[in-house]
């Protein structure tokens, strides 16, 4: 009995050892792994940041080069923001404050799609107006004329820009427009301001509210997009423009045509920040919705960004939206096809890819305004650059989601 007893304990003991002894082992390789689990996030982590620095120093090198004062650069998705940077200064002099992500900027040009675009997709999705009507149904200035709501929103009403009267600016917008001789409408593709001066007051006179109220109500505050509006007070967190003969502008808008209106127009006025920006692009891109909070329907974000084709293909828009044209220079090498975005004189653009799930937004304190071309090249790299690190890390990252294989 005795015997048998001591060989149990030794078989237990030498069990007990082999079991010890296997645990060990697996915690070494355990151990490894980690350690070169760990090893590739830090080489994966110094990589992204050299990339990132690429991004940095391109701003700087902008700065440098006296193409700009200052920049802010924000990279996100329809999740959130991926990476943000902020270089240079606010202002024009050696002693304006620093740019950081917050600054409130005069977005030009991006008032056509940030404000006046989805608030005539808006009124048209709610059944007020539609693409085909004519403009004389709410201009009786154009009676006999062919020109419709879709001929303004994608620029080709054949209508040219010009100097407002000081003393009846939007009067003086509509009448010298109704007179111009042009071609037919829809035949050929012609930026021009005057088509989102008609669009932002044909606003007003279907909802009976300016733009600026309208698009507070129907999309700023509902997306806490805190920091964007017509008008703003100037405050030190606000960057300049340069204004011609009436020198540097800070809180007003630089655009002439735009100030004579009063600061609100369809075409130009708005100011806001690239914080405020990113949430309108995840807005859309993730269908008219943002943290539970429905702008748009689905529908008419579909429908704001669909491709409408001039020149044989040469030049797509979407409604008030670029996606190839003389203006794409935003879109960079790397974005898809089904990407979109616009720019905006004062040194501002966004681009947004659905495909790819990513935005840009770049906001400038411009200097060079002669230099289109160095301009238009740092708006393509900082696309390029900012597609090549984060677009990369979205497709591993979708790629690694576990897929639905059945019930």
């Amino acid at each position: 009995m005795m015997i048998n007893t001591v060989i149990s304990s030794r078989l237990l003991g030498g069990f007990f050892l082999r079991l010890s002894l296997n645990i060990l082992m697996l915690l070494s390789c355990s151990l490894a792994v980690v350690a070169v689990e760990t090893a590739h996030a830090e080489q994966d982590l110094l990589q992204e940041l050299g990339r990132t620095a690429v991004l940095d120093t391109m701003l700087q090198n902008a700065v440098r080069q006296g193409l700009i004062s200052g920049a802010v650069v924000l990279v996100g998705n329809q999740n959130g923001t991926l990476y943000t940077h902020a270089a240079g200064r606010a202002g024009f002099e050696s002693a304006s404050r620093p740019l950081t992500v917050g600054t409130v900027f005069d977005i030009a040009s991006l008032t056509k799609v940030f404000a006046t675009t989805p608030a005539v997709v808006r009124l048209m999705d709610q059944g007020s107006l539609s693409l085909l009507d004519p403009l004389s149904r709410w201009f009786p200035e154009f009676a006999g004329k062919e020109i419709t709501v879709l001929h303004l929103l994608t620029h080709t009403s054949g209508l040219h820009d010009g100097m407002l009267d000081p003393s009846a600016p939007l009067e003086s917008a509509i009448s010298r427009a109704a007179s111009q001789s042009s071609d037919k409408p829809g035949t050929r593709f012609q930026y021009a301001d005057i088509n989102f001066i008609l669009l932002g007051n044909l606003v007003r006179r279907i909802s009976a509210f300016g733009l600026d109220s309208y698009c507070q109500d129907a999309f700023y505050q509902p997306l806490g997009m805190v920091h964007t509006g017509f008008n703003p007070a100037a405050n030190g967190n606000t960057a300049a423009t340069l204004g011609g003969r009436n020198g540097v502008l800070k809180g007003v808008v630089q655009d002439p045509n735009a100030r004579l209106l009063g600061g609100v127009a369809g075409h130009a006025g708005l100011f806001s920040t690239a914080e405020d920006l990113g949430r309108f692009a995840r807005m859309l891109l993730n269908g008219g919705v943002l943290d539970g909070r429905r702008v748009l329907s689905s529908r008419a974000v579909a429908q704001m960004t669909a491709p409408y084709f001039f020149r044989n293909g040469k030049i797509v828009r979407g409604l008030g939206w670029d996606r190839e044209s003389p203006f794409s220079a935003p879109k960079g090498a790397l974005f898809s096809e089904v990407s979109y975005g616009h720019t905006g004189y004062s040194g501002s653009s966004v681009w947004i890819d659905p495909e790819a799930n990513l935005y840009v937004v770049l906001l400038t304190t411009r200097l060079d305004y002669r230099n289109r071309r160095g301009f238009n090249r740092l708006r393509s790299d900082i696309s390029t650059l900012a597609a090549a690190l984060f677009a990369r890390h979205e497709k591993a990252a979708a790629a690694q989601m576990p897929q639905n294989t059945g019930p």
